[in-house]
């Protein structure tokens, strides 16, 4: 894997974490964090997906690394509202 394939991937999980805090309306943080969201979420997109014999949706190769990314759309969204039910403020 070269640099601009690792660029590319930190690129997609990026893309793939904001659009699972959009979906669950819970957005804490920047773009780090959607990159770490997205990883996150394909992790457990995958789980998932396993767990309940789904088959593997959409996954882009990036150098030579399979990307799944609704499962990690889904996956983050998940991740995502957990998160957000867990450290809601009370007032």
């Amino acid at each position: 894997m070269t640099l601009i394939d690792f660029l590319i991937l930190l690129l997609v999980a990026g893309l793939c974490g904001a659009l699972g805090q959009a979906i669950s309306g819970f957005s804490r943080g920047g773009c780090l964090v959607s990159i770490a969201l997205g990883f996150i979420g394909a992790l457990v997109g995958l789980w998932l997906s396993r767990a309940l014999a789904l088959p593997e949706l959409f996954a882009l190769e990036i150098g030579g690394t399979r990307f799944p990314v609704v499962w990690s759309i889904i996956g983050s969204a998940l991740f995502v509202a957990v998160i957000g039910l867990l450290t809601r403020r009370r007032v």
